[in-house]
């Protein structure tokens, strides 16, 4: 494990610091097979099915402002650390502008989980800042549920290899599982952490991929699945949003 972290680290340090989006997903790709072939036996036969927010989009999405994104409860808050390592509450990321949450660990090796997520979170984050009208109105959060391992320094060498240095794409952790789990708890986020025989942490969980859009009132407005989540369809609720509060001439007429 110690071995595969390792690598990890000397892997974010010779990337780039910005990835076009088809070379992002193969480094995402190629990341996910080759730790998932460390833990799992050698079969050729074996093969993984990528999930839908991989591939173009199989369906004309409707128009943005075009339908409703009920309310689905309130956001949560907590204490977190930012990844320069300032101590924070969840909400000082909240409410100022439509908001992207999503829960990661660095060294997720479930191809459609963790990667996933980063690699959507980066289509959207290319759409919106590609658009004068949309271009930095939103926010995007990678937040962490693996404190033990991704500290400050961790999540911003992560973060250094998917955000454009500018953009309003924050990646927080927390101090422990004592500030973590009413996070958790808040946003419903199913973690379940691996122990050894010892009880020591083994620095692999199982977790159930969620994606949160929020709006400006700290309200949910949607969330993502592994099946449901996809750059495209995210985009256009970020357009609704972004009409909602402001009336479609905010995002029409490009």
């Amino acid at each position: 494990m110690e071995a595969r972290r390792h690598n990890l680290r000397q892997a974010w340090a010779l990337r780039p610091r910005t990835e076009p989006p088809l070379r992002l997903c193969l480094f995402l790709l190629a990341w996910a097979w080759s730790a998932l072939s460390l833990c799992a036996p050698h079969d050729h036969k074996t093969s993984i099915v990528l999930a839908p927010g991989y591939a173009p989009l199989a369906f004309l999405p409707p128009a943005p402002g075009s339908y409703a994104l009920p309310t689905m409860g309130d956001a949560g808050d907590g204490d977190v650390i930012d990844s320069r390592g300032n101590a924070a509450r969840l909400f000082e990321f909240l409410g100022e502008k439509p908001t992207i949450l999503s829960f990661i660990f660095t060294t997720c090796d479930d191809v459609n989980g963790c990667p996933l997520a980063t690699y959507v979170m980066r289509g959207v984050h290319d759409a919106l800042q590609a658009d004068p009208k949309t271009a930095n109105k939103v926010r995007l959060i990678s937040f962490s549920f693996d404190p033990l391992f991704d500290t400050p320094d961790v999540i911003a060498a992560y973060g250094a290899q998917f955000r454009d240095p500018d953009a309003d794409w924050q990646f927080l952790t927390t101090d422990g599982p004592d500030s973590l789990d009413p996070i958790l708890r808040a946003y419903d986020q199913w973690v379940i952490r691996d122990y050894d025989e010892n009880g020591d942490y083994m620095g692999t969980m199982s977790h159930i991929l969620r994606v949160f859009l929020i709006d400006e009132e700290r309200r949910i407005r949607n969330i993502y699945s592994t099946s449901f989540l996809h750059a495209d369809t995210v985009v256009n609720d970020v357009r609704s949003l972004i009409i909602e509060s402001n009336g479609p001439a905010a995002v029409v007429g490009r």
